[in-house]
């Protein structure tokens, strides 16, 4: 690419589902721990050593991976990967560390806890896989964060940090062969091992509704449809479907519950995808006074991709709105980056864009209602409500409304 940076990323393939309940929010532990320095640097010697270069650095956790990434100029690529490997294979875990960052992550859990569109959105991860490492929060709890020892944080690092499980992605101007010979250099002494597999979804239990009564200003919805993973071809169907339901200004949320009624500010639904299942999620604050008239309105517009086959006018705004914001969201290297990580990792193998774009050009209007019907059900589907008025809202209104999708 006719770029002069470079953004290299050390993908791991571990995440939340990966955790007991014992340990839960040990992988995003790990992640903080392993900016606080290594055995021949410090924190401030790893960030000197990048941002002195004009460079940026960060890291995230997800439910199936941890991603460790920088963005540089090609010139320092070579230092910057060391600096990353470094981290990846040599963390301090010093104890003084992990007693600083214990009371930093808990006082980050009190941070979301205050918000409550996340913790709506907590509470329905809760509720739709039930009892599994998958509705568990990623940053863990405060008794579970709490109680970690040095030993825990360390073996699970140990069991999940290894060649079999880690991918490391350069996207920008690198030469391949080049990037390959270096990367070998730095981890290719790394031991072998298996990496351990996760709890498989099925095993997951779910709950149909929860009102959780907080003082705010809004009521907070989130409603999630359980369905069939990522390697499921049903999945361009399903994003299209939720492009129409509510992914921008134009779709049928947001010009019916916020245009037509006034009832809200931000609505949108989204897609995530996971190795055997995933959700469909609808995310709302509302009026409070009018929260339940909302709810049916929301739940009107799911049950008509059941009814009725989307226009053909809708289809191709959809079409061109998902393939449009993939192109714009592949113009830096960053996002080659993201795009080329979570592919090897899910996939095992690099999906090209233009793959995507001609499997979403194929979905039809018939595909779209067929997807619906299968996935939009009652049995799947669970909802979380915060609100001042719990009283007023009851868990089994919010049950009644879910049963009106059969």
């Amino acid at each position: 690419r006719n770029v002069s940076s470079v953004t290299v990323g050390v993908w791991v393939g571990v995440g939340g589902r990966w955790e007991s309940k014992k340990l839960s929010g040990v992988s995003h532990f790990i992640e903080h721990l392993l900016f606080k320095g290594t055995q021949k640097r410090s924190a401030r010697q790893i960030s000197q050593e990048i941002e002195g270069r004009g460079g940026y650095f960060n890291a995230f956790t997800q439910e199936e991976s941890t991603c460790y990434y920088a963005k540089i100029s090609s010139e320092y690529v070579e230092e910057v990967t060391e600096i990353l490997a470094d981290m990846y294979l040599h963390p301090r875990f010093a104890p003084e560390d992990i007693e600083k960052e214990r009371g930093v992550i808990i006082e980050e859990i009190m941070m979301y806890r205050d918000q409550p569109h996340q913790l709506v959105l907590e509470r329905l991860g809760e509720l739709l896989w039930h009892n599994h490492p998958l509705g568990r929060p990623l940053i863990g709890t405060p008794k579970t964060v709490g109680g970690m020892t040095r030993a825990d944080i360390m073996g699970h690092k140990r069991r999940y940090y290894i060649p079999e499980n880690t991918v490391v992605v350069f996207a920008g101007d690198v030469v391949h062969e080049e990037r390959v010979r270096h990367v070998r250099r730095l981890l290719g002494r790394a031991a072998a091992r298996r990496a351990r597999g996760f709890v498989a979804a099925d095993k997951a239990g779910q709950l149909r509704a929860d009102v959780i009564g907080k003082e705010v200003e809004q009521a907070h919805l989130a409603l999630g449809v359980r369905h069939f993973g990522r390697h499921d071809r049903r999945r361009y169907a399903l994003k299209i479907l939720s492009v129409i339901l509510g992914e921008n200004m134009s779709s049928r949320l947001f010009q019916v519950v916020r245009e037509r009624h006034g009832m809200a500010y931000s609505i949108h639904s989204s897609v995530h995808m996971y190795a055997d299942t995933g959700v469909l999620e609808v995310s709302a604050g509302l009026d409070r006074k009018r929260a339940g008239r909302a709810i049916e309105l929301v739940m009107r517009e799911l049950r008509r991709f059941k009814e009725k086959a989307v226009s053909r006018h809708e289809l191709r705004r959809a079409k061109d709105y998902a393939v449009g914001q993939m192109k714009i969201g592949l113009e830096n290297s960053g996002s080659h980056m993201m795009w080329i990580g979570e592919h090897l990792l899910g996939y095992g193998a690099l999906v090209q864009p233009e793959e995507v774009i001609k499997r979403l050009e194929g979905v039809s209007a018939t595909d779209v209602q067929a997807v619906a019907r299968q996935v939009l059900r009652p049995g799947r589907t669970s909802i979380a409500l915060v609100t001042p008025d719990a009283g007023k809202q009851s868990v089994s209104d919010l049950s009644r409304s879910l049963r009106k999708l059969a």
